[in-house]
């Protein structure tokens, strides 16, 4: 009971603090925001974009900044992990209110030993819930080996967390980081850019159980000529929509390579009778799989977008 009382206290103590963020913090001067990610922070002069994971690193000091770009729904859970009694990995634990650029979080500080060598670390954890971005959560993690401490000070580093910052999904950093590109988009919107592949919507609202959309993605597996029709209609299997009813499944040619294409009718989640397509180009170890869902009463009028779209799409040379 105390410790949720100390939860439910702290979390009064964020949004208080919240309100006066704006007029403490001086704005970031050169925020730096790791490709595609949504998160971003003035990082130490001596630190450079790291090239393995997202964020930022100083090589020769084995000093790094780790930037993770999350759901809010996680932030929930990111808290629990913050308040949790038992740490092993870390000691000298200290949790604190930490105020940065657009809001106010939750800093957790202490060290470890790795490789037989002390290391300092911090972590923050904050959400843009207060400012115009209101959609993602973020862990910040800080690792600085302890003979690197006169570089990376303590006051350093916390210059560079209070520094954190959010921003709208750079979509077009996004469609760069794919491995194909897309020349016409046919009047489509990129909804959502995934791991892999992109959601494209034919209207300014994410609601794909009402408009038209698309969905491109890439995969692994590359079955024999034999199984193509089998595989994509496995393919299809697995789309969110119900009662699904194949009309045709047939080779097809796509952009000069072997290809099967599947018409089909169904329903999306809330029952709303839908047409689609799905189009697989298979090739050496791999396979590009491009979806094109419609309304019933919008299919005529859609087709020929879908298909614009699937043939502009081309690998990233």
């Amino acid at each position: 009971m105390a410790h949720r009382l100390a939860r439910r206290s702290f979390a009064v103590l964020l949004a208080f603090c919240a309100v006066l963020v704006a007029v403490v913090l001086p704005a970031a001067a050169q925020t730096q925001y790791p490709p595609g990610l949504r998160v971003g922070l003035t990082a130490p002069a001596t630190m450079t974009p790291a090239t393995r994971f997202p964020g930022f690193e100083d090589a020769d000091r084995k000093a790094a900044i780790t930037i993770l770009d999350m759901p809010l729904a996680a932030m929930e859970g990111l808290e629990r992990s913050a308040f949790a009694q038992s740490q092993t990995e870390v000691q000298n634990l200290k949790r604190e209110a930490f105020p940065f650029e657009t809001g106010m979080g939750v800093l957790v500080t202490g060290t470890a030993t790795e490789n037989g060598e002390k290391v300092h670390k911090w972590f923050l954890i904050a959400s843009s819930a207060t400012g115009p971005v209101r959609d993602l959560a973020t862990l910040v993690s800080v690792q600085v080996p302890d003979k690197a401490m006169d570089v990376y000070s303590d006051k350093v580093v916390r210059d560079a967390l209070r520094s954190v910052t959010f921003r709208p999904a750079p979509v077009q950093e996004q469609l760069a980081m794919m491995p194909f590109k897309i020349n016409d988009l046919a009047g489509f919107r990129v909804m959502s850019v995934l791991p892999g592949g992109l959601i494209l919507i034919d209207s300014v609202e994410d609601d794909i159980t009402s408009y038209p959309y698309m969905i491109i993605a890439i995969g692994q597996g590359a079955p024999d000529a034999a199984n193509r029709g089998q595989f994509a209609a496995d393919l299809l299997a697995q789309s969110p929509l119900r009662n699904l009813r194949l009309q045709s499944s047939e080779p097809l040619r796509i952009s000069n390579g072997a290809g099967h294409e599947i018409r089909a009718q169904a329903e999306s989640v809330n029952g709303k009778p839908v047409k689609l397509v799905q189009w697989v180009r298979f090739g050496g170890s791999g396979f590009l799989r491009i979806v094109g869902v419609a309304p019933e009463q919008q299919w005529d009028g859609m087709f020929n977008r879908f298909r614009a779209i699937r043939d502009g799409i081309e690998p990233r040379g």
